[in-house]
């Protein structure tokens, strides 16, 4: 693969595609969405018989750059007339064998959405266990995947002027970041991600990013950023011989080891107010809960952070060594597959693991002397959608009642969020309800238990009265003290405000 992707072979490889129509939705129309889902489980068939006798552009470039099949030089010449099979050779995603073009790469549409707009990339990547027939090599570049998507979607929105990505691999994040900010500075350990980095900045019409080589925080020693991004190679591997150590996911430490080198270290990279958003695993180690070990790397910061973590899912060991000896390529089953599994199983054991979790990280360089928010929770059920701008809103509330106490929080006028609902459930011939429950359609989709003076509470926050009156007058309707009701409620006032029940009006 060569070291820089030439620039003018890029532009035409881009107006290529372009012309061609090689969009997600194109080719989930050309061979439906069963073939669609079947591709994303490693099965190529069903698009390959979709495609059967097609020999238009877009069927071209559908064999080739996403199923990873070889295609005569004629016609991908007649599909990229301005890159031609030359063209792919002499940017490394292809070779030419027999009369043919094989892929060395694959090339697949991107959709991205945010607050910006609707966003149609091509990224290039390594070719799938699927395309190569077998377990992936340790130095595969990965393409963009689920937690790919996510962390982009949990990136922050708003203009800001230097953002850096670790590990950025094939270079998603980096093109995310870019649509706000003025430099992105791109850093890998290894060589063949850069230059798809490069590659997929330059196909896409993108400057501003510049690609280093090192690990973690060597290559920005001294600098500092207005955010961070960062999927690390956070994938608990076992040091074992024979264990495959794939760059893409596996940092080459013990454990969690890396995942809190960069909780530890990134707030010394971070300008006054600025973010550093991640994903991580932790591990739980005899009896010692993973959210708490996340806590100990915040709290060993050079500089004060505040931290919002959010755990998604927790595994027990053999489930993680399950899902990631499959990441590999290993068949399930297999003598390969079970010495893999051996190998984690024993490593855990030794080290005490019971379980890891996986989740968002979101640190905050503070203001202060002192962090003002310190938040750990578990968010388990299913979200969609970009949450970047849900964080946004939170941390600006976070701030907001930093500097309002009870009183006056008590003379604020809220308001409902659109996008929440009631439940309410009562057993068959009951007047009053046994279960309160306020729904939240967006954001975490979280669901909270009440009782009846908060639903009644937020029931009347309509922007009209202060949420003090408010309090008064359900506490004469209730028959209870008020100042007793409000110190009750006036705390819950503020977490529904943080998660995003109630607004501000």
């Amino acid at each position: 693969m060569p070291c820089t992707p030439d620039p003018a072979l890029c532009r035409a490889l881009g107006t290529d595609l372009a012309t061609a129509g090689f969009t997600a939705d194109a080719l989930r129309d050309a061979w439906g969405e069963a073939a669609d889902g079947a591709i994303a489980r490693g099965l190529r068939l069903p698009a390959e018989r979709a495609l059967a006798g097609r020999s238009d552009a877009l069927a071209v470039l559908a064999r080739l750059l996403v199923l990873g099949l070889r295609q005569p030089v004629a016609v991908v010449d007649a599909a990229l007339p301005q890159t031609g099979a030359a063209g792919l050779v002499a940017l490394g995603l292809a070779m030419t064998d027999a009369g043919d073009v094989v892929p060395r790469a694959v090339i697949r549409p991107q959709e991205f959405g945010d607050d910006a707009g609707d966003a149609h990339w091509w990224i290039a990547s390594d070719l799938d266990e699927a395309a190569l027939g077998g377990p992936l090599p340790e130095d595969h570049v990965l393409g963009v995947g689920g937690a790919s998507l996510t962390l982009a979607g949990l990136q922050l929105p708003g203009h800001v002027g230097r953002v850096l990505d670790i590990g950025t691999g094939c270079g998603i994040q980096a093109l995310r970041a870019r649509r706000d900010a003025d430099l992105v500075v791109a850093t890998d350990v290894s060589q063949r991600a850069l230059h798809f980095t490069r590659l997929n900045s330059l196909v896409n019409g993108f400057d501003g990013i510049e690609e280093r080589r090192g690990s973690l925080f060597e290559p920005v020693a001294g600098e500092q950023f207005d955010r961070v991004v960062s999927n690390p190679p956070f994938v608990i591997t076992p040091r074992s011989e024979g264990v495959p150590a794939y760059e893409y996911r596996d940092g080459g430490l013990v454990g969690d080891a890396l995942v809190a080198e960069v909780v530890s270290g990134v707030g010394a990279h971070l300008a006054p107010g600025g973010v550093a958003q991640l994903l991580g695993n932790w591990e739980y180690r005899d009896g010692e809960d993973g959210l708490d070990r996340v806590r100990q790397w915040v709290a060993a910061s050079a500089v004060p952070l505040d931290a919002w973590v959010l755990e998604r899912e927790v595994l027990d060991p053999l489930a993680y060594a399950e899902l990631w000896t499959r990441d590999g390529g290993t068949p399930p089953g297999s003598p390969d597959a079970q010495r893999l599994l051996g190998a984690w199983l024993d490593d855990f054991a030794e080290r005490g693991v019971t379980a890891v979790g996986f989740g968002y990280v979101l640190l905050r360089r503070a203001g202060g002397s002192a962090p003002t928010l310190a938040r750990y929770e578990r968010v388990t059920q299913p979200v969609g959608g970009a949450l970047g701008p849900h964080l946004t809103a939170a941390l600006a509330v976070h701030d907001r009642l930093a500097g309002l106490d009870d009183a006056a929080l008590a003379a604020c006028v809220l308001q409902v969020a659109p996008d929440v609902t009631e439940a309410r459930h009562h057993l068959p011939g009951a007047e009053d309800p046994s279960v309160i429950e306020l729904r939240q359609g967006g954001a975490f989709a979280r669901v909270l238990e009440v009782d009846p003076a908060l639903a009644g509470l937020v029931g009347a926050c309509d922007g009209d009265l202060p949420v003090g009156v408010l309090v008064d007058a359900i506490a004469q309707l209730l028959e209870v003290d008020a100042a007793e009701l409000r110190a009750d409620l006036l705390p819950r006032v503020r977490e529904l405000l943080f998660t995003q029940f109630l607004q501000f009006a």
